[in-house]
């Protein structure tokens, strides 16, 4: 049997799929020029962050669904030669470590999205790569900072109960229209066999306040089932819809993680990822604790 870094057998899922086509209209004009996954969250991409997620929990390959101007996602993930020449050469060697470590983090493959067509489509692109396995699918724009990775969670629950499974977190009631929504019955805690799903619904109509987050593990079976959604808003193929059309073939659970989820395709979710993740570092926390009351101080006094 084999075991991740945090001893959980991750029950044969080996590959990922993290969907990077969105053009990150939210946060323009920051990512007018530059892909929103690659924005700085403290030291590192917010796309490193996803992907360390996978790693931790037995994921051994990514494939990364890309779009126009990403560019810079392969780069990254990429060996740099000349940078790590002139690394070696300077003697900065733990420098030069850090940077291979990142080109060494996993095996990631690419394809492209070529029409925008919403997260259904996406991961659509993925069949061949996943070549008929169950697979994970990440989403870049949320950090999740969990004791135990939010994936290691759901594969969990996927081993007591056998079937597809969904993050979920419980939002205000107000907020359901921004989210997918599940219902269901508890079988466990924090866990549901889920009934139905529904992408964005009037809030005064949600089901429940339970609100999917991006972290999936899915079957094969997907492909054809997002073949078969006819496109809804936007002329987007959503995956929520294409799950829906499922469930009376297979079961799909929701886990409510335990743990933090940064949205960071907004402006505020991207600076509360910032300053919660560099509070907890412990060569930056103090000096950023004393910035933060002065500021605060200064500004209410």
């Amino acid at each position: 049997m084999k075991t991740t870094k945090t001893g959980i057998d991750p029950l044969g899922v080996r590959k990922a799929v993290i969907p990077v086509a969105g053009m990150g209209t939210r946060l323009l004009p920051l990512t007018k020029s530059q892909p929103k996954e690659m924005l700085p969250v403290v030291d590192k991409p917010a796309i490193q962050y996803v992907v360390e997620e996978a790693i931790a929990a037995g994921i051994e390959s990514v494939l990364m669904v890309t779009g126009r101007s990403k560019r810079a996602i392969e780069d990254y993930f990429d060996h740099s030669v000349e940078l790590e020449q002139d690394l070696e050469a300077h003697g900065k060697l733990e420098e030069l470590a850090a940077i291979r470590r990142i080109s060494n983090l996993a095996q990631v493959y690419y394809v492209r999205q070529k029409m925008p067509r919403g997260l259904g489509d996406a991961i659509l692109q993925a069949r061949a790569y996943v070549d008929g396995e169950e697979f994970a699918v990440l989403l870049a724009d949320d950090i999740i900072e969990a004791p135990v990775p939010c994936l290691v969670q759901m594969q969990q629950v996927a081993r007591r109960f056998p079937g597809m499974v969904v993050a979920v977190m419980q939002v205000p009631r107000e907020e359901t229209g921004s989210y997918g929504i599940i219902e269901g019955t508890a079988v466990a805690p924090g866990v549901w066999e889920v009934s139905g799903l529904v992408e964005k619904p009037d809030p005064a109509d949600a089901p429940t306040n339970l609100a999917i987050v991006g972290r999936y593990i899915l079957a094969p079976g997907i492909f054809e089932a997002i073949e078969q959604t006819r496109p809804g808003h936007n002329g987007e193929v959503q995956l929520t819809d294409a799950l829906q059309a499922m469930l009376p073939f297979k079961k799909v659970y929701a886990c409510e993680f335990k743990g933090t989820r940064y949205d960071i395709g907004t402006q505020m979710g991207l600076l509360k990822a910032n300053i919660a993740l560099a509070l907890k570092r412990p060569d930056l926390s103090a000096d950023l604790r004393q910035f933060l009351s002065e500021t605060l101080e200064a500004i209410f006094d």
